[in-house]
């Protein structure tokens, strides 16, 4: 099962348990008390709290919690595509799938797991899948929470088909925030984006950061590596740091959108926002035997963040891959 450092008792930094539908759920802890819960429908993380159990993920209050759909917030695994873009379900078939613990997964780098409690999990492609997308593909996700409360998602995706496909991919990830009109994206300036909203237009954001009035939903193209969300009611900031995944989508449905969601409450929108680090505008192509991987790291501290310290971290970024993660 998931593997972690002997850094604290290990009986203590993983557990499994069972949600109402008999889906195994696994629990990461560390020992400063954050915690992240993974349930293996869907591979999707439902909750991540930080050491004063303050619950960091948004899930709505109308959430269907019945497999094979898609729980409605947390972070979900979108692949092979993104949106509604063709014959596979929205946002692809992944986050409707039970996927298994990895009992042997590939060796990762030593720092992505020095520190941390971490749990594998791996989906492979059934018969149903391989009718309705003919590729067979090994898709791996790791998902571990450092001592310091930081949230990190590695994706692998191997390609043991007999010949090249292409694929979309996102981490379609529902961040808890106090009220949406006091909450700014900064990092994603003078960028090119797709107004999902307008047919797809391409046009290029005007503001020094990202305000909400209205329903928004955007691919911002070619994205800085680190990205900040900024809650100035709660003072806490995200910073989304992202590596494979060129592409940011941004994403609040307001009022009208929310009143058509059966399983979205018609006021939640004021408490949540997606920010995706997602590989969306070019199709990423893979050859037979060849594998992809795609990094998430979630942090969430105090709002003491600034424009200034953003611009560092990308700058690094640059530099060294390494320093994300």
């Amino acid at each position: 099962m998931g593997h972690y450092a002997a850094v604290w008792d290990h009986k203590a930094a993983i557990k499994i348990t069972k949600d109402w539908n008999g889906i195994d759920q696994v629990l990461l802890r560390n020992p400063h008390g954050a915690s992240a819960k993974i349930s293996l429908h869907g591979g999707q993380v439902v909750s991540w709290r930080n050491a004063q159990g303050e619950e960091l993920l948004f899930t709505s209050n109308k959430a269907t919690f019945k497999h094979p759909k898609s729980m409605r917030g947390g972070i979900q695994i979108c692949y092979p595509q993104f949106g509604d873009c063709g014959l596979l379900d929205q946002h692809g078939f992944a986050r409707n799938k039970i996927w298994v613990i990895d009992e042997n997964p590939p060796p990762f780098n030593s720092k992505e797991s020095l520190g941390k409690s971490f749990v594998d999990l791996l989906l492979k492609p059934s018969e149903e899948d391989l009718k309705q997308w003919p590729y067979s593909f090994e898709l791996r996700l790791r998902v571990s929470l450092a001592l310091d409360g930081d949230l990190t998602l590695i994706s692998r995706v191997r390609n043991i088909n007999g010949k090249p496909f292409r694929f979309l991919f996102a981490y379609h990830t529902y961040l808890a925030v106090s009220d949406i009109s006091e909450v700014r994206v900064e990092g994603l300036e003078t960028l090119d984006y797709l107004d999902n909203l307008s047919k797809r237009k391409l046009l290029t954001e005007q503001g020094d950061a990202l305000t909400f009035e209205s329903e928004m939903d955007r691919t911002y193209l070619r994205s800085p590596k680190v990205v900040a969300v900024l809650d100035h009611e709660r003072k806490r900031t995200y910073v989304i740091r992202k590596e494979g995944l060129p592409d940011t989508v941004v994403w609040n449905p307001w009022e009208k959108k929310s009143k058509t969601m059966a399983d979205f409450g018609d006021d939640e929108y004021k408490s949540m926002i997606c920010v995706d680090g997602a590989a969306i505008e070019r199709p990423i192509t893979l050859k037979p035997g060849k594998e992809w991987t795609g990094k998430l790291v979630l942090t969430a501290g105090k709002s003491s963040f600034c424009f200034d310290q953003l611009e560092a971290l990308n700058y690094r970024a640059k530099d060294s891959d390494s320093y994300l993660f």
